[in-house]
């Protein structure tokens, strides 16, 4: 008995690295901290290994479409999961909602006490950051709470894009810009504390759904099927709502 156990055991330690893999993830910007929070997690439990690679959603999408080797895809949206399953490059019914975004604006040095319409429409605002809405959802949903808020056109010339929400962030934390909208997991106590913010209405832009999507070259990758099975855990829900987001309702 005592050998066949040793057998076993020895069996077993040769064959368990083998089942070990990587997968490669490719998330949008601002969710890039969270997810090396939730993978920490995932390696602690898991022989699997995370690799991260962080860009615009509109980046991620158009190297996606040009082969980069990911098998999971983390966006901003849910236009570009959506245009990979039409397009035969993620696995038809993977794709789920993660996270809900929150858009914030942001006013460091700013101790503003009234409504953030005036804060923004002071004439003495020289630049205002937004992420780029032509790649980034984050600068979608900001151009579309400026128009509902009346102030898209008059802030025209003063628009300092970021590629990402997290580079709009950078512009606001250098002053490069005097204010913008970031993103509610950005907003950590250190920075609620350098001035004024405000949580914009979710009735102001359309809701920033965030999706995943398994990609078609992690079907068959046992890391990237745990990981993503993983992400739509109890356990992974609870974090990503710790870290400033929302969640779609199940």
């Amino acid at each position: 008995m005592m050998r066949l156990l040793l057998f076993t055991a020895l069996i077993f330690a040769t064959v368990r690295p083998g089942l070990a893999a990587t997968v490669q993830v490719a998330t949008a910007s601002n969710f890039s901290q969270p997810l090396r929070l939730l993978a920490q997690a995932f390696e602690k439990e898991s022989e699997h290994k995370v690799r991260i690679s962080t860009a615009s959603t509109g980046k991620l999408y158009a190297q996606i479409k040009h082969g980069a080797p990911y098998h999971l895809f983390l966006s901003a949206d849910q236009k570009r999961p959506e245009k990979l399953e039409q397009e035969g490059l993620a696995v038809p019914g993977s794709r789920f909602t993660y996270a809900m975004g929150q858009l914030v604006l942001w006013a460091p040095r700013q101790q503003f006490q009234g409504e953030a319409k005036a804060l923004i429409s002071q004439a003495d605002l020289r630049r205002f950051s937004i992420a780029n809405p032509k790649i980034a959802p984050y600068g979608v949903a900001a151009r579309q709470t400026l128009k509902a808020m009346g102030l898209w056109e008059q802030l025209q010339g003063r628009l300092v894009r970021g590629e990402n929400i997290a580079q709009t962030f950078q512009f606001v934390a250098s002053r490069a810009a005097e204010m913008g909208f970031i993103a509610h997991s950005q907003l950590s106590e250190e920075v609620k504390s350098t001035g004024y913010h405000w949580m914009v209405p979710q009735a102001l832009h359309d809701p920033i759904r965030q999706d995943a999507v398994l990609l078609k070259r992690g079907a068959e990758n046992p890391a990237a099927k745990t990981f993503h099975a993983f992400l739509q855990s109890e356990r992974a829900r609870a974090l990503i709502s710790a870290l400033g987001y929302g969640l779609d309702s199940r």
